[in-house]
């Protein structure tokens, strides 16, 4: 990596800590703070936006009427069924459908197509109304229709697509919401730690969400996991509206040193003009669109694992409803581990070894985007390893939770005012893979081969690969001049 101190033609990356800009900042301590207090309950947050998101991938398994099985009899996988204890007879209730693979790769992506609606309407929103409770009513918003899901799967799958679409809507305003409060929120030299823990909770969710509705479909029936998912919502929605706050200013409780510490840290970063978009500047910029591309190809693979591991698992691999969770979530436990991990890791780097932002940043980026790269590409060729496939699987999901100190933060290092519309941008041409990655993968696996399956970790591969060498080139670490207008540059 490249330490400060050479010419670069982005400007001055160093951290103001260390130009003299903040020398009169006291550093508030991180325990009991109300910034980290805002981490863990945004984390708490996000753990219910994908539970909510992904739960139907595995209750797709348990809703379709040729998965009605016993316990022994997978015939329809390609590798040697597991052995797994029966399922009680009671938990046999609940509808079964007769949707073929395109009509489920329909309703596995319909979620994204809502999503996409509200990206760019959230950041712009949030950033003029405030994100606090416009996060809270989105992700309440979900959950109402996620208790409906059951009464909309009963009605039809044009109705259960419907429902999908419109928890989509309110789950999109959630990280535009979330970003443009952390840009209140955030000093600098702690934004890779804070935004970690912030949206390990969506790493958080689908390793609980996964085997837990597993464990829900294969001892009660699939409706239950909508109901119970729901409830939680209804609990973190409580906890919210009573407990977060727009800016530090707006917080009755915060501590005084705090306050000043975060507003201190951010007063030379911020845009004096509120009111004012630059629109035009914004679309315009190459640090913004290297975001989009890279954004666009980690998702691509982020949302096939996503909505299609647990089919792979059980056509594939012939593990049961039970055993699907489990495994399937084992990938996404690996990369919360390695997103914590690189967060304190990338603030260490910044602020202690003052290696630039734009080359951690980078750095960070290719090994969370060609790591998965490779190892997916791998699982094609285990067969029916199945511990082998697994631990490929779990390795390159680890690995992409690295880019979460990546690209994915970098909205708030080249434009901090505007970080929930900018987020809101590229999260709209990064939600593009979820909508038509299910239903392309789904086209390329109607048999469920191996050898069909080879095909889309290809495609995910090559993206990814793509996506890492635009994302080297063309990004950048330091405040861009359309987003703020004072002389000053946060270099961080």
């Amino acid at each position: 990596m490249e330490r400060n101190g050479g010419s670069d033609t982005e400007g001055d990356d160093t951290p103001l800590l260390h130009r003299g800009h903040e020398d009169k900042v006291t550093r508030a301590p991180a325990c009991c703070s109300s910034r980290y207090g805002l981490a863990l309950l945004s984390s708490l947050g996000f753990f219910v936006v994908y539970s909510l998101r992904v739960n139907l991938s595995v209750a797709m398994v348990d809703m379709l009427n040729n998965t009605r099985h016993s316990s022994t009899n997978h015939s329809g996988s390609v590798c040697p069924a597991h052995a797994n204890p029966a399922r009680p007879k009671h938990n046999h209730t609940a509808s079964v459908y007769d949707w073929d693979s395109a009509t489920q790769g329909w309703i596995l992506g319909s979620f994204f197509y809502g999503y996409i609606l509200t990206q760019i309407p959230g950041g712009y929103l949030a950033g003029r109304y405030g994100p606090k409770w416009l996060m809270g009513f989105g992700i309440l918003g979900t959950v109402v229709f996620t208790l409906l899901t059951p009464v909309a799967a009963d009605l039809g799958a044009s109705y259960l697509i419907a429902v999908r679409v419109l928890e989509g809507i309110g789950e999109g305003v959630t990280f535009p919401s979330m970003y443009t409060m952390w840009a209140a929120w955030a000093p600098p030299l702690e934004r890779s730690r804070l935004l970690t823990i912030s949206y390990i909770g969506a790493q958080l969710g689908t390793v609980v969400s996964l085997p837990l509705s597993g464990e829900i479909c294969f001892y009660l029936d699939w409706t239950y996991v909508f109901y119970i998912f729901g409830a939680v919502g209804l609990v973190w929605f409580v906890f919210w509206s009573f407990l977060a706050f727009d800016s530090p200013n707006t917080h009755p409780r915060i501590s005084e040193q705090e306050r000043l510490y975060i507003t201190g840290s951010l007063k030379n970063e911020l845009s004096t003009s509120a009111g004012h978009i630059p629109w035009r500047a914004i679309v315009s910029s190459r640090p913004l669109w290297a975001i989009v591309v890279a954004h666009f190809s980690y998702n691509w693979t982020f949302y096939t694992l996503l909505t299609l591991l647990p089919t792979y698992m059980n056509d594939v691999l012939g593990f049961s409803i039970q055993q699907n969770g489990f495994l399937s979530a084992l990938p996404y436990v690996g990369c919360a581990v390695f997103a914590v991990v690189s967060g304190q890791l990338a603030d260490y780097l910044r602020e202690t070894c003052l290696y630039r932002t734009v080359t951690v940043r980078k750095c960070f980026s290719v090994v969370g985007m060609l790591g998965p790269a490779v190892f997916l590409v791998a699982v094609g060729y285990t067969g029916c390893n199945y511990t082998l496939a697994v631990t490929f699987l779990t390795i390159s999901s680890a690995l992409g939770g690295v880019s979460a100190s990546g690209f994915n933060i970098n909205h708030l290092d080249i434009a901090p005012s505007y970080a929930g519309i900018l987020l809101g941008i590229t999260n709209t041409f990064a939600t593009i893979p979820g909508m038509v990655g299910p239903v392309i993968a789904t086209a390329l696996t109607k048999q469920n081969t191996i050898d069909e399956w080879q095909s889309v970790f290809y495609i995910a591969a090559a993206i990814n690969v793509f996506g890492a060498a635009f994302y080297t080139l063309f990004g950048r670490g330091t405040v861009q001049p359309w987003a703020v207008h004072a002389s000053y540059s946060h270099g961080d």
